[in-house]
């Protein structure tokens, strides 16, 4: 497709296709599809975004478009990529929009759709809609209308806190890292007001401080802050706070496949995990693997993105899921990766356990991982790769099944990325240095 990627459209603000002219077009484009699909006169868009300077830009280039083809924009403002999830439903719109890059820098900038039902477009519907977009379709004469959704905060705060019913986390110290984003003012109130003591960070956005040196994607800030005020457990939300990463109590990293085996295990305990299964993705930990076959519970890998993660929930009724990277997905309570929710069933965990965050997570063993980013200047077919083939190849036979390699280009930028698990940590460094430069010789940038 030439405007959708692996999550939207995204690209460099005032840059295409990130440019406020397209994004006319853009609003243009969804209201004319939905009122064709549905089959109805009046729809309604919710519009979010979170706190990119570019975001106001685009917002009124949207909103503008959608009400020139006589559909009525929701504005709620900066909110959770999840909570435009949950609004689109609740406010009974035809479709939820969100602008935002997640965990990219403040240059960047995306479009992201959500249907009626809450969940991500599929590539079907962003190809229909993407040629609806490109269409030079003057034919409406009828004008919508803009509303700003005054209590959208609140209806988000009750809603998170519902996920974990009847639970106090009073006595627990959180160092909360926002990562200068959509949560800025929503995640330390929730915690708050759930009984913690909260210690937030990054909630101070100036438009182009999102993600800068913080959030879930930049962990150093959240594990010094846990150190210094002496927390029981840190909290860093991505820019959109779809993601969270956490650190126990002595600064260590707890990732996303500890997180979801953590979680996995307390619902196998409560005979509350459905089907037995959970799914994540090709890059989780051999570790979270193993110990999840001891409790009997299945383990089923999709690529990387939690769009495939979701689609393989939907088809399988599993209730969770995620990725490494911090993606998390309840879907008792979210159709999306929502980082306030993967914290709060957390920290209920925590509390009814009594037990240290580092004590939770040591129950998922890691396999040593590395993992190399090479900028590319074309996203150049692996398979037509055949030194970079040949190399990894020659590492699978060095790791003789016990570890693994994974190769893959990046959704969102120029990257390639080059995972290599095994037993030793220096020996997949090694493994995955070699493989990094013939990706170098043949496409560096």
């Amino acid at each position: 497709m030439k405007l959708f990627g692996t999550d939207g459209i995204r690209g460099k603000a005032n840059q295409h296709p990130i440019t406020p002219e397209m994004a006319v077009k853009v609003g243009k484009g969804i209201a004319s599809y939905l009122k064709k699909k549905k089959q109805k006169e009046k729809i309604k868009i919710v519009i979010g975004k979170d706190t990119r300077l570019s975001g106001y830009m685009l917002e009124g280039a949207l909103t503008s478009g959608i009400v020139s083809r006589g559909a009525d924009v929701l504005l709620v403002g900066p909110m959770p990529t999840p909570a435009i999830a949950l609004l689109t439903r609740s406010l009974n719109a035809d479709a939820g929009i969100v602008l935002s890059a997640s965990h990219n820098p403040a240059e960047d900038n995306g479009i992201k759709f959500f249907g009626n039902d809450g969940f991500k477009l599929n590539e079907e519907e962003e190809q229909e809609l993407e040629e609806e977009i490109l269409k030079e379709n003057n034919g409406f004469n009828k004008i919508g209308k803009a509303f700003r959704i005054n209590d959208a905060q609140g209806r988000y705060i009750e809603f998170a806190k519902s996920s974990i019913k009847n639970t106090d986390l009073s006595g627990i110290k959180i160092a909360l890292d926002c990562a200068n984003g959509a949560a800025y003012h929503i995640a330390p109130k929730i915690f708050s007001e759930l009984g913690a003591e909260v210690i937030p960070f990054g909630i101070n956005p100036d438009g182009m401080n999102i993600n800068h040196e913080c959030g879930a994607t930049n962990t150093e800030l959240i594990q010094r802050k846990v150190l210094e005020f002496k927390a029981d457990i840190g909290i860093a939300l991505d820019g959109d706070a779809d993601r969270a990463m956490f650190c126990d109590e002595k600064g260590n990293l707890i990732d996303g496949d500890q997180i979801i085996g953590v979680c996995a295990l307390d619902l196998k305990e409560r005979n509350r995990l459905e089907n037995n299964l959970i799914v994540s993705t090709k890059m989780s930990n051999l570790g979270l693997e193993k110990k999840l076959k001891e409790h009997g519970i299945e383990l089923i890998k999709t690529d990387v993105g939690d769009k495939y993660v979701i689609e393989e929930m939907r088809k399988r009724n599993s209730i969770l899921g995620g990725e490494q990277s911090g993606h998390i997905i309840f879907s008792r309570y979210s159709t999306t990766g929502d980082g306030i929710i993967s914290a709060l069933n957390f920290l209920r965990i925590l509390k009814n356990k009594k037990n240290k965050a580092s004590e939770l997570a040591s129950v998922i063993p890691k396999f040593p991982q590395t993992l190399i980013n090479v900028k590319v200047k074309e996203k150049k077919d692996l398979n037509e790769m055949h030194k970079v083939n040949k190399k990894i190849n020659e590492v699978e036979i060095k790791l003789n099944g016990n570890g693994r390699t994974l190769v893959r280009y990046s959704g969102t930028e120029n990257v390639a990325r080059v995972m290599v698990e095994g037993a030793n940590q220096k020996e997949i460094e090694s493994y995955a240095q070699e493989i990094a430069l013939e990706i170098k010789k043949e496409i560096g940038a």
